[in-house]
C-alpha cells in the first residue's frame, strides 16, 4: 500500500519509519530546510534526531505530489492545522481515505477532530483517528507499542488496522471514534496536572489519585459526547493517560513540571520547542464542561493555572480543600 504521511514532526516521522517496513511511504514536510536535511542526511535532525529514515522512504516538499498517488493518508499535523489540511484534501483528494494522529479540541470551537472532518470532507469519506499510549521516540526505535484505530466506518477501521499492524506496532480497531478522541484529548490536560503534582513533590499517592480521578473526568466528558464507557478502560483511555502522566518523554507532563518550578507559560513553550496539545485543550475542555454541566475539577484547575494566572501551588490547595464526596465515575 502507498502511504503518505502529511507533516514531518516527531510523531509523523516515527510513524513513517514504522510503516516503511511494510509499505511504500512518502513523508511530506512543510519546512523546506527540514526536507533538504532529511534528503541529505536521511534523518529528521530537527524533530526526531538519531533515527535513520529508511532508504525506501520518499521525502516530499510538494503537498499535491505527496497526496496524488496515496492509497491512505496519515495526517500528522498539530490539531491547529487539521481543518486547513482537511479542507485542502477535500479538493485535491476527496476519495482518498485518511487517518489523523493529532489529539485535542479545536481552539475556539471545542470540536473534536471527527466533527471537523464531518464539516470539511465530502459525504461518504472514510476517516478515523489513531490514538493510544505511544511516544514517537519509542515507535521510531521499534519498541513494542499498542494503539487504537477508530473510524467512522467499522469495516474501514478493521481493514486499515490490519494493513498497518506490525509485530512491534500493534493496532486494534475500534468503532467509538468520539470516545477515542476524548481520551486522547483530555489525557494531555491531566498529564499537565500530574506534572505539577510531581514537580511540587506531592508524592506517588497524589499522582495515583490524580490519574484515577482524572480518568473519571475523561469518562464523564466522553459519555456526554457519545463515547462508550469501555473505551475509557482501554488503550485510548486508561493506557494513554497512564503513559502521558508518568512518562518523562511526555511534553504535557514536562509543561506541568515546569509550571511547578515557577516558569511562565511562554518560557515553557519556547524551551519545549514542540506543540503541547494540553495547553490549548485545557481551555476548551474547561469551557465545554461548564456548558454541559459536567464536573471536571482537575481540568478546571489546570486551566486556571495555564490561562487565568492562578499559581500551581494555589490550584493544588484549592483542589485539596474541596469537600469530600462519594466516589463515583
Amino acid at each position: 500500500m502507498k502511504l503518505s504521511v502529511l507533516s514531518a514532526g516527531a510523531w509523523g516521522t516515527a510513524l513513517a519509519i514504522a510503516f516503511s517496513a511494510r509499505h511504500q511511504v512518502t513523508l511530506w514536510a512543510r519546512e523546506t530546510e527540514v526536507v533538504a536535511g532529511m534528503r541529505e542526511r536521511r534523518e529528521n535532525t530537527r524533530f526526531l534526531p538519531g533515527h535513520r529514515l529508511p532508504d525506501s522512504m520518499v521525502i516530499e516538499a510538494d503537498f499535491d505530489a505527496a497526496v496524488a498517488s496515496a492509497d491512505l493518508l496519515i495526517v500528522a499535523t498539530p490539531l491547529a492545522g487539521l481543518r486547513a489540511t482537511l479542507q485542502k484534501l477535500a479538493i485535491i483528494a476527496p476519495k482518498t481515505p485518511l487517518v489523523w494522529v493529532c489529539k485535542g479540541l479545536e481552539a475556539g470551537t471545542a470540536k473534536l477532530p471527527h466533527a471537523i472532518a464531518a464539516e470539511t470532507l465530502p459525504a461518504g469519506a472514510c476517516y478515523g483517528a489513531l490514538s493510544g499510549p505511544s511516544f514517537a521516540e519509542e515507535v521510531a526505535q521499534g519498541l513494542p507499542t499498542a494503539v487504537t484505530l477508530a473510524a467512522n466506518d467499522a469495516n474501514f477501521a478493521r481493514e486499515t488496522a490490519l494493513a498497518l499492524h506490525t509485530p512491534r506496532l500493534r493496532i486494534y480497531a475500534n468503532d467509538d471514534l468520539a470516545g477515542v478522541e476524548v481520551g486522547g484529548a483530555v489525557k494531555n490536560v491531566l498529564a499537565i496536572a500530574t506534572g505539577i503534582s510531581d514537580g511540587l513533590g506531592l508524592g506517588l499517592n497524589a499522582r495515583a489519585a490524580l490519574i484515577t480521578r482524572g480518568l473519571a473526568e475523561i469518562a464523564r466528558l466522553g459519555l456526554a459526547l457519545g463515547g462508550k464507557r469501555d473505551t475509557f478502560m482501554g488503550l485510548a483511555g486508561m493506557g494513554d493517560l497512564i503513559l502521558t502522566s508518568t512518562g518523562d518523554l511526555s511534553r504535557n507532563r514536562r509543561v506541568g513540571l515546569a509550571l511547578a518550578a515557577g516558569k511562565t507559560l511562554p518560557q515553557i513553550l519556547e524551551e519545549l520547542g514542540h506543540v503541547a496539545e494540553g495547553v490549548s485543550t485545557a481551555r476548551e475542555v474547561a469551557k465545554l464542561a461548564v456548558e454541559l454541566g459536567i464536573e471536571m475539577p482537575i481540568t478546571q484547575a489546570v486551566d486556571a493555572v495555564l490561562h487565568h494566572g492562578v499559581g500551581a501551588a494555589v490550584a493544588v490547595e484549592q483542589l485539596l480543600s474541596r469537600d469530600p464526596k462519594i466516589e463515583t465515575a
